[in-house]
């Protein structure tokens, strides 16, 4: 699934900047973890108002059923480059070390572009540990924490991987959220996009709570349709964003769009 490109800076810091963490060579390379951060500042996207989304598609992609059902069907089986083991393994410490402390929760935040949404998530909820992931080095680089809070890691991964690792290892995914931005408007990127995704499976068998929220009901209404293909039942609702927790939701609700979400039981 290709929802942001892949940045080649070989240079790896944490998030608070203080401290550099070892590159892993390849396509990605770093794991931030933040250890001392209550309260997050992002720097200010473009002040520019938003357009809507263009695009050659109207309405869900005729091709949807076909594709989904294909990929109901099938395991995706790509093997796992080292860079993403690597990333992981950390990854999975720090949610080791907070199951064998006593914690229950895991909270993913898939494509958490600059962290704000991961950061948000975690003051919500204090119980969980909240995981933020994004294949973007530059997204991540504007990640600012301060203070101190302890439930929540921002990491640089390949979602393709991270969310089939994550299902081998067995978390236990309360809630899995997806915000933003709007993924490969074009007719023909289809399976781009999540619902055309061969990861479709894997993200239904992490489970927990789907939240899936975009500006473009095309998009959302795809999610909810793949996965009522695949036996659940889906919500989907407009909704006011009065509290931004993204940049993008910031820009998009500045601009007077429409903000729509998809809600689902997984698993």
């Amino acid at each position: 699934m290709h929802t942001t490109s892949s940045e080649s800076d070989p240079s790896v810091e944490t998030v608070s900047g203080r401290e550099p963490l070892p590159s892993l060579h390849g396509r990605i390379h770093g794991v931030f973890q933040l250890k001392d951060a209550a309260r997050c500042e992002t720097k200010p996207m473009n002040e520019s108002l938003s357009k809507p989304i263009q695009s050659n598609q109207k309405d869900t992609h005729d091709k949807l059923e076909a594709v989904v059902r294909r990929h109901l069907k099938n395991n995706f089986r790509r093997p796992y480059p080292d860079y993403s083991l690597k990333v992981f393994e950390q990854a999975n410490q720090q949610v080791q070390d907070f199951l064998i402390s006593g914690g229950k929760e895991i909270i993913l935040d898939s494509f958490c572009g600059v962290g704000e949404s991961t950061f948000h998530l975690a003051q919500k909820n204090p119980q969980a540990l909240v995981i933020g992931i994004d294949k973007s080095q530059h997204r991540l680089n504007k990640h600012d924490a301060t203070e101190s809070t302890k439930n929540y890691a921002l990491f640089r991964a390949d979602s393709d991987d991270f969310w089939r690792l994550a299902l081998e290892a067995k978390w236990p995914i309360s809630q899995h959220c997806i915000f933003y931005p709007n993924p490969w408007p074009k007719a023909a990127q289809f399976k781009r996009r999540v619902a055309g995704s061969p990861l479709l499976p894997t993200l239904i068998k992490l489970g927990g709570r789907l939240e899936l929220r975009s500006n473009w009901p095309v998009y959302v209404r795809e999610v909810a349709e793949a996965l009522t293909l695949a036996g659940l039942k889906p919500n989907v609702e407009s909704f006011n964003a009065a509290q931004p927790i993204t940049p993008f939701e910031r820009k998009y609700s500045r601009s007077g769009h429409p903000i729509w979400r998809c809600h689902c039981q997984l698993g």
